[in-house]
């Protein structure tokens, strides 16, 4: 096996797969990546016991096909450093691989590509394709808050993926807080499918979506994994075998009271009088009257922060205890002019949208505090 290739083609898709496997394994070949030339490609295969990468790289002479592995973090740092516009050139012989590029030689050991593990083809029970990534950043954007991590209930560690004629909905949750986001596209599926992307999968893919803008996008579901297909990657993630709760059972009715409020005066203030919250759990205090939103909190060393917002609200007096931080992603996320805030009492979950956009929305918890 061998091949020569310009560093700045090289760097980006090697860097993109060698962030997503950063964590060190206990397995040492889970810390390499897998070179291999065929049909006019050379194929970057990043894996773990989870998820697999594939960056497509197309090479047009001087090469000879074949399949190795290399240590991920030693060849990243390796191309790297190099100087900008170097070609670098790449052989395996025997155990070990080769790195040339001007003056600069490297030799590395190798593992048995024979020990890398290869996310297994499934048959494919549905088939989407997309027009451009911007439907699956948007899925991930707006729900990836809510996702639960390490959580004893594993089927929380991940985001469900609901596929309907003409709609596609992602829903995320942690136990106290909920994000759904649906979106309009006819699928041409005709049964209803559901199914579970694991955190790290969610992760890594939207980093990748990112990185390929305006792209088609192919994907395909099989029993236990999901697959993505862009012009320069493979995405390959397992699926989580189990039952995500029945989310539709505490969606607000239509009984709930809405106030407005611009979106980035309520972050600022929230911001500011957070600071004095209890570090541990993050409770605020909001006092809700006539055209009058007071946010309050306080700690255990007798400090107190309020601060007091305009609102348009015209209904009962209503005080609820909630989660800064929870508030604080919901409002980064949704990165709009004004919200709408649906309530029915202090005991009772709320509702968060955008004013204008009804795309996505949220569900919080109150706390006690």
């Amino acid at each position: 096996m061998k091949f020569i290739i310009e560093k700045e083609k090289l760097l980006n898709p090697l860097q993109q797969i060698s962030n997503a496997f950063l964590n060190r394994s206990t397995l040492p070949i889970l810390n390499h990546l897998l070179l291999e030339i065929k049909n006019n490609y050379l194929l970057i295969i990043g894996a773990n016991l989870e998820i697999e990468v594939i960056s497509k790289i197309i090479l047009y002479k001087n090469y000879e096909p074949g399949s190795v592995t290399i240590s991920s973090k030693k060849f990243f740092n390796i191309c790297r450093s190099l100087p900008k516009k170097s070609l670098i050139f790449i052989k395996k012989k025997n155990e070990k691989i080769f790195i040339q590029s001007q003056k600069s030689r490297f030799s590395l050991s190798t593992l048995p590509v024979s020990e890398f593990p290869i996310v297994n083809s499934e048959k494919k029970l549905i088939q989407i394709l997309f027009p451009t990534e911007e439907i699956l950043i948007e899925l991930i954007e707006l729900t990836k808050i809510s996702m639960a991590n390490q959580d004893v209930r594993y089927y929380l560690n991940g985001m469900l993926l609901e596929i309907k004629n003409d709609e596609i909905r992602s829903v995320t949750t942690d136990g106290h807080r909920l994000s759904i986001c649906i979106s309009s596209f006819h699928t041409k599926t005709s049964i209803p499918f559901s199914i579970i992307i694991p955190r790290k999968g969610v992760i890594e893919l939207f980093r990748i979506l990112k990185q390929n803008k305006k792209q088609p996008i192919k994907l395909s579901i099989g029993n236990n994994n999901i697959k993505i297909i862009t012009n320069n990657y493979i995405f390959t993630s397992k699926l989580i075998d189990g039952c995500f709760p029945n989310y539709r059972n505490i969606l607000p009715k239509n009984n709930y009271i809405t106030l407005k409020v611009n979106s980035v005066d309520l972050k600022e203030a929230i911001s500011r009088v957070s600071i004095l919250s209890n570090e541990k759990f993050r409770g605020i205090r909001m006092q809700i009257t006539k055209n009058t939103l007071k946010i309050t909190s306080n700690n255990s060393n007798q400090e107190e922060a309020e601060e007091t917002l305009d609102i348009s609200y015209k209904n009962k007096d209503i005080e609820i205890c909630l989660n800064a931080n929870y508030i604080l992603d919901i409002l980064n996320t949704l990165k709009c002019k004004n919200i709408k805030i649906f309530l029915l009492d202090e005991i009772s979950s709320i509702k968060i949208e955008n004013a204008e956009n009804k795309k996505s929305f949220y569900i919080v918890m109150p706390m006690k505090l």
